[in-house]
């Protein structure tokens, strides 16, 4: 062999060892069998060497994935009582690799509750509380600010889990399902901050919050949102960076509640997800 040949050799054997010691898209998902309400952390290792940041594709909604540590990055994905539980068909793209993940979503059995609402209860109210909620629940803001497991935000007994769904006058409404988790605390009892945030939503009931009532929203960032509702007192600013277990308000009856309670609910890109999840074993 000549020696031109064997440099030729050299070359092509050194590429197929630096090919191969490229890892392939690696994909992780858990919990590995997830149930409705569950929030899905998609981990991806990717080969590009962090040049390309990969994204998550379920059904016909695309998300972003966020760096953990060297090429590893992740995702963090909804689910709602509001799914068709069944196989779902995730896509993970980063670059020029692309790796299919099939899992099952479980079904999960939710309480109901039944309302009677009186000839004209529905009123005709302005878009403007809705819409500031809308956009604080859109925001994914590329840092992380939390850190383990979410803190319970009020001492006080659950009274409503989250996921209920409801019949009005008899009629089941299929959209519907209880966005979060009421606390049944003292009138005035602290209100703490579950995990560190920014405070990204101040709404006050005597500026147009008719429903949410005195209300405070905090983006603990990468798409995750904690809102509170009904307060009495507000004791933060919009735009304050709060820590974990800071007192940021007062339980209260404002807005639409029937009595002195605290409503949590959690956002992960933009869907109420179930929190006790974020309660036992946190998502790091």
């Amino acid at each position: 062999m000549t020696q031109v040949a064997l440099t030729a050799l050299a070359i092509a054997t050194a590429v197929l060892a630096l090919a191969s010691s490229v890892k392939a898209l690696q994909v992780q998902v858990a919990p590995s069998k997830p149930q409705l309400g569950d929030t899905l952390s998609v981990t991806v290792e990717s080969g590009t060497n962090g040049h390309t940041v990969p994204v998550v594709i379920l059904g016909k909604r695309t998300y972003s994935t966020f760096p953990m540590s060297n090429n590893r990055f992740r995702a963090l994905l909804p689910t709602t009582p509001l799914d068709k539980p069944g196989i779902l068909q995730l896509q993970v793209k980063s670059g020029d690799e692309t790796a299919n993940v099939a899992l099952q979503l479980r079904t999960r059995k939710f309480p109901t509750q039944s309302i009677w609402l009186p000839p004209g209860k529905d009123q005709d109210l302005s878009d403007f509380e809705f819409n500031r909620v809308d956009a604080f629940k859109k925001l994914v803001t590329p840092q992380k600010f939390w850190s383990g497991p979410f803190l319970k935000p009020n001492n006080g007994p659950i009274t409503t889990i989250y996921g209920v769904r409801r019949y009005y006058n008899g009629k089941f409404a299929n959209d519907y399902y209880h966005r979060g988790v009421d606390y049944a605390g003292a009138y005035g009892s602290p209100i703490i901050a579950p995990a560190a945030g920014q405070v990204a939503l101040v709404g006050q009931e005597s500026k147009g919050f008719v429903i949410h009532g005195n209300c405070i929203g905090i983006d603990h960032g990468q798409g995750v949102e904690s809102i509170f509702l009904h307060l009495s007192r507000i004791l933060v600013k919009d735009g304050e960076f709060v820590k974990a277990g800071q007192v940021i308000g007062a339980l209260g009856a404002t807005g639409a509640a029937t009595g002195p309670h605290l409503h949590w609910g959690l956002y992960v890109n933009g869907q109420a997800i179930d929190p006790a999840p974020w309660r036992k074993q946190g998502f790091e």
